[in-house]
């Protein structure tokens, strides 16, 4: 995120806060090797176990993992006809994993004679993150992607007073809230449940990874009048980095409405 989104300095719109200029194409990329053991399984088979792996950082892009061919079970590919053009990268050819009767089709590509400013993507393949069933950042299962090497997520206890509102209905309220901040995103307040209106709340089914995070469990407005959907979201196992705000309720609807201190945030 910090790199190629917001205004990072890969992103399309970089800092004008700064004492140098970047010479180069307005998309811009970046190649980086990845410190850890990277594997992924499909269909219980290993396709690719890599400590060579690098991440492409690319302007407006979420970083894609590249590896070497030689740490990828090529027994499992099959080469298609299927190709793409990249004005930045060049032509991509693609493979099908196949292991037994599952198939995942255009999986894996490759720029097998990339453009010259991307040479260094020669002799490496791409995976599709959501191909494959399983990914392991050395012994750990990673869910939604691997992370980002310059993407972090600090959280500090705090003493503002923050107010949740949906209409005139008050819906939190504390003066010890969890200030999360995340790389490239706005901080978020998450409020301890006993300042929490639980009776006005119902968990909901809805579930999003975050990998820095871990899984959101996400809860509706169920009080009186018109019920609003997944206004607000609480990681009840996350990850380390936040570990802080364990159990607690964050709110970022567009139907409610968050004080600081007095003042409306968005």
């Amino acid at each position: 995120m910090t790199l190629t989104h917001a205004h990072g300095p890969l992103s399309p719109t970089p800092p004008e806060t700064v004492n140098y200029t970047i010479e180069g194409p307005e998309h811009r990329l970046l190649l980086t090797p990845f410190p850890r053991r990277v594997r992924a399984e499909f269909g219980g088979a290993v396709v690719l176990d890599t400590r060579e792996g690098k991440l492409l950082y690319e302007t407006g892009l979420l970083p894609q993992l590249y590896v070497p061919t030689a740490d990828v079970d090529h027994e499992l590919l099959t080469r298609t006809e299927h190709s793409t053009y990249c004005p930045f990268k060049g032509d991509a050819s693609y493979w099908t994993i196949a292991v037994g009767d599952r198939r995942a089709e255009n999986a894996v590509w490759a720029y097998e004679r990339p453009r010259a400013e991307s040479a260094w993507l020669a002799g490496h393949l791409a995976p599709y993150w959501e191909a494959a069933d399983a990914w392991y950042d050395e012994e750990e299962r990673v869910e939604g992607h691997l992370r980002d090497l310059y993407h972090r997520v600090d959280v500090r206890r705090s003493g503002r007073h923050v107010r949740v509102l949906l209409d005139d209905r008050v819906l939190a309220e504390t003066d010890r809230p969890g200030l999360l901040s995340e790389t490239g995103l706005p901080n978020r307040y998450y409020i301890p449940v006993e300042d929490v209106r639980l009776d006005l709340l119902t968990e909901s089914t809805t579930r999003a990874v975050c990998p820095y995070k871990g899984t959101a469990h996400y809860w509706s407005y169920t009080g009186e009048g018109p019920r609003v959907d997944d206004v607000a979201w609480s990681y009840p196992h996350p990850l380390e980095a936040a570990s802080k705000v364990k159990g607690e309720l964050c709110f970022a609807h567009q139907r409610v409405t968050t004080e600081v201190d007095g003042e409306t945030v968005v």
